[in-house]
């Protein structure tokens, strides 16, 4: 996946996932309004597109991982499975995910949620709540997970 055409891609995937995660049912009128783009100046060059590689390592794909992630909350989702789904529509398989529950134990919203990814023996780790989105790459706990205490079932 390269470029303006990937990203496009990514945005479509993750807002058909989220539409379908959480039950969307509204239309909405007409296509978005073209944003205009800046061209590189003489000298200037532009970073490229952060990409998936399913073969490195957590910290080869943080840049790919937050980029889905930060697409995903553009959305509006805010819950676990939006983050999955976000995750699995931008190319991570589900197997290799972890997530924490939405709900404390008291059946109260959770202040955060944390979700993570196995890579080649190193974790994407996400968090996102109430001070907004923050991620890490590392290695795997001694236990082979990526998130420490109480996970849910990915079983959807």
């Amino acid at each position: 996946m390269r470029g303006r055409g990937a990203r496009a891609r990514l945005a479509v995937t993750l807002a058909l996932a989220v539409a379908l995660g959480s039950g969307l049912t509204a239309c909405v009128g007409g296509p978005p309004a073209p944003t205009p783009t800046a061209s590189p100046t003489a000298g200037e060059t532009t970073a490229p597109e952060p990409e998936i590689n399913l073969g490195g390592t957590a910290t080869e794909n943080q840049p790919y991982f937050d980029q889905a992630n930060l697409a995903t909350i553009e959305l509006g989702a805010t819950d676990g499975r939006s983050f999955i789904d976000g995750l699995v529509a931008a190319g991570y398989t589900k197997e290799s995910m972890e997530v924490t529950p939405d709900r404390t134990t008291v059946n109260a919203q959770a202040d955060n949620i944390q979700f993570s990814v196995r890579l080649n023996g190193t974790c994407l780790v996400g968090q996102y709540g109430g001070s907004g989105y923050a991620s890490f790459a590392g290695p795997l706990l001694a236990d082979g997970r990526c998130l420490i205490g109480t996970t849910r079932p990915i079983d959807w």
